[in-house]
């Protein structure tokens, strides 16, 4: 006949396994805890290098536009520089160095040859704050937007 431990022993048996499992949860969430934090970070950083990478191209674009509807081809590279740094500015996105290129270029078509203008936006976004590397030491992600426009041949004085 099997005997049935009384309440007692059995709240002395319990007590035993509940005994050897006691930090295990604790364990558990220093392996875990840190891992989940790793990855939310590496999310963010991502999500801000994308929403970076969009705001870089919008800028180009806004500086090639500005820079084909300017009256003659030499005053076209201040008001495109103006405008790409204006679009960075009001997007809120920080580059640690950045550049504005603006380069002349000519497209031969049947009707005749059209100049064209590219504006190029270099920007280096920085990411150390989230990845948290040492101080000093610069964690970036090199970002670039390109983006050529047709002069309206049409505009020239």
């Amino acid at each position: 006949m099997r005997r049935v431990p009384r309440a007692p022993d059995r709240w002395r048996l319990r007590s035993r396994q509940r005994r050897r499992d006691r930090g295990g949860i604790a364990i558990e969430a220093a392996i875990v805890v840190p891992s989940v934090v790793a990855l939310v970070l590496v999310a963010i950083a991502a999500g801000r290098v994308q929403t970076t990478a969009g705001t870089v191209e919008a800028a180009a674009r806004a500086g090639a536009r500005t820079a084909s509807l300017q009256r003659s081809v030499d005053g076209m590279k201040q008001p495109a520089r103006d405008s790409a740094l204006a679009m960075l500015r009001q997007q809120g996105v920080s580059c640690r160095n950045g550049d504005v290129r603006v380069d002349n270029g000519q497209l031969n078509l049947p009707g005749g040859p059209v100049t064209t203008v590219t504006v190029t936006v270099i920007c280096d976004v920085e990411l150390a704050d989230l990845l948290g590397g040492p101080s000093g030491v610069p964690v970036t992600k090199h970002l670039v937007g390109e983006f050529t426009s047709v002069v309206d041949r049409y505009r020239g004085t």
